[in-house]
């Protein structure tokens, strides 16, 4: 009969050392989270929590935006280059050089210049993220040009001239694909 009740009594323990690996491994997944840093969103130049909160505020206002307002980019010229693999349709790219100058034209519908528009830039790699640099300091002239002067690019390969342009409380952002030859790199 000793060995009928002595054959029970280790459930008990097992389920302690099932609770106890659990809140171990629950505590160790929330220290872990919390201590990864939060990147930007490439997107809308903001954190990606802050993009996904405001998601319907970001699109209403480029469509007020576009409604309201035109924008030509020039300073580029188009490039043959089309990325191998790509399931989607591949974007327009540009040729991109050891340094760039891009305008950004803003006007009305009506054709009347934009001159209190305010526009960032970030140039960043779409495979890697390691270049991201951010350009606020973009000359303006009276007839609503916004001109990015000496834009560098120092590795071959592709890139994305993120452009962020706002007036008032209407907001668009603007991709413009780059790639740079690698013969180019010197």
């Amino acid at each position: 009969m000793d060995k009928k009740n002595d054959s029970g009594k280790f459930w008990p323990y097992m389920i302690l050392g099932f609770l106890f690996i659990g809140i171990t491994l629950g505590y160790w997944t929330v220290k872990k989270t919390i201590s990864l840093p939060v990147h930007e969103s490439n997107a809308f130049m903001q954190k990606y929590q802050s993009a996904d909160k405001h998601a319907i505020e970001i699109e209403e206002s480029q469509e007020r935006f576009n409604a309201k307002y035109n924008v030509l980019i020039s300073g580029l010229e188009k490039s043959n280059f089309k990325p191998k693999h790509l399931k989607r349709k591949p974007h327009q790219y540009y040729v991109l050089k050891n340094s760039n100058k891009i305008v950004y034209k803003v006007s009305t519908k009506d054709g009347k210049a934009v001159n209190d528009a305010n526009v960032t830039i970030l140039l960043t790699r779409p495979s890697s993220g390691d270049v991201n640099r951010y350009i606020k300091d973009i000359k303006k002239s009276s007839n609503g040009e916004y001109i990015v002067d000496n834009l560098k690019v120092d590795k071959p390969g592709r890139y994305i001239i993120r452009a962020k342009i706002s007036v008032g409380e209407d907001t668009k952002y603007i991709d413009t694909y780059g790639y740079k030859e690698p013969k180019e790199a010197k």
